[in-house]
């Protein structure tokens, strides 16, 4: 019942929300203002067109800093050769894409049935991420393929290459990098040394190609980078500033959560499904303890949602697909400087937090369900060994 309500109230107040500020955030896509609607993808544009003519990536006419490693500029120098705008439109759609596709995907490995697809795309579709990581012009959709092709490789029973796949998503979004850490908590050091030496060796490539002194400019400003408290925010350091307390108050919380995730994990290794939810808990206590994570992160977390459904517990993902259609407009239902307010500002940490939780709880389902492509073969556990409890209810 409470899943229930929380579906309805959540269309409420999302069509509430937009009828009442007469504005959707969908409406800014076809604005030719790249520095003031699409400020996310002119950095990066600028940036990749700086490393094609030998300058500093960090230092262009663009509106934000540019936060992201040195090879995000290179995957993005395809673009530089048509203008601005064109390349942003065709991010767009190629973002919309990848993200349906890897849902879609996501879906067929699972073996979710006709409606449930549909209705999972209809709120990819109605969300406030996908919408603002399109407006942004932002590159979630690259990361979110990453993820999913390491989760599949591990349905595959191919865990090395599962780490080199999500050690390269790393290196291009590094507050992903506790991701890495599974093989460490599962006891698989072929996986965890893989992992990291994807991560490192793509970091690497990226630093080459644009020069080492672009490393060393791109740890400095990441560094320096303050803790905002947006209501979009989602992470624990956000959510302490928020409440006016110390970032680094956040950050102690949030290592305590990564690590007894992590522990968790260890603990309970000989249960755990490394092709479950067990990565996409991992990712989610990374995502927490991120300075900065915006709420279009929530993207790369709808494949661990999609595990959740697939192991019969529908009500908590059914809720928090549902809360991820309110818009950041959300915010101006509460009068600032107040408590009650900070509380009501903190929704997306919250979805964070509900969906964090939900995938701890289901890290030591087994999914029984054959893996796309492979007969009737089990996605098998490392150690080959089919699964020995029953199928989940």
């Amino acid at each position: 019942m409470a899943a229930v309500l929380t579906v309805v109230a959540s269309v409420v107040i999302t069509v509430w929300l937009d009828l009442r500020h007469r504005h959707i955030r969908l409406a800014d896509l076809p604005s030719v203002d790249m520095a003031a609607q699409h400020p996310d993808f002119e950095t990066f544009w600028r940036s990749a067109v700086a490393l094609t003519k030998g300058t500093d990536l960090y230092d262009t006419p663009s509106r934000l800093i540019n936060l992201n490693p040195p090879l995000v500029s290179v995957l993005l120098t395809p673009l530089t050769g048509i203008p601005m705008l064109t390349a942003y439109r065709l991010m767009v759609a190629l973002t919309v894409a990848m993200v349906l596709g890897a849902v879609l995907v996501v879906a067929h490995e699972l073996r979710l049935g006709g409606r449930v697809r549909a209705a999972v795309i209809g709120a990819v579709l109605v969300s406030s991420p996908l919408h603002s990581t399109l407006v942004l012009g932002q590159i979630y959709g690259v990361l979110l393929v990453g993820l999913v092709a390491g989760w599949i490789a591990e349905r595959r029973g191919r865990p090395v290459l599962s780490a080199v796949l999500y050690g390269v998503t790393v290196a291009l979004k590094p507050s992903l990098a506790p991701i890495l850490l599974l093989p460490l908590a599962l006891r698989r050091w072929g996986s965890l040394w893989a992992g990291i030496g994807a991560a490192a060796g793509a970091t690497l490539v990226g630093v080459l190609a644009a020069g080492p002194a672009s490393g060393q400019r791109w740890l400095s400003i990441v560094l320096h980078a303050r803790v905002f408290d947006y209501i979009d925010n989602a992470s624990l350091p956000g959510l302490a500033v928020r409440f006016g307390l110390p970032s680094a108050s956040g950050v102690l919380v949030a290592v305590v959560v990564l690590a007894g995730t992590l522990a968790w994990i260890a603990r309970h290794r000989d249960r755990v499904d490394p092709a479950g939810t067990a990565p996409w808990a991992v990712l989610a206590a990374a995502l927490l303890c991120s300075p900065i994570t915006w709420h279009n992160y929530l993207l790369l977390l709808l494949p661990g949602i999609l595990v959740l459904l697939r192991t019969g517990r529908w009500h908590a993902p059914a809720a928090l697909l549902a809360l991820q259609a309110v818009p950041v407009s959300w915010s101006t239902l509460w009068d600032s400087g107040t408590t009650l307010a900070e509380f009501g500002q903190s929704l997306y940490f919250a979805i964070l937090a509900g969906t964090w939780l939900a995938l701890v709880r289901s890290a030591n389902i087994r999914l029984m369900v054959p893996a796309a492509g492979v007969g009737d073969r089990f996605a098998l556990p490392a150690g080959g060994r089919k699964p020995s409890l029953p199928a989940p209810k």
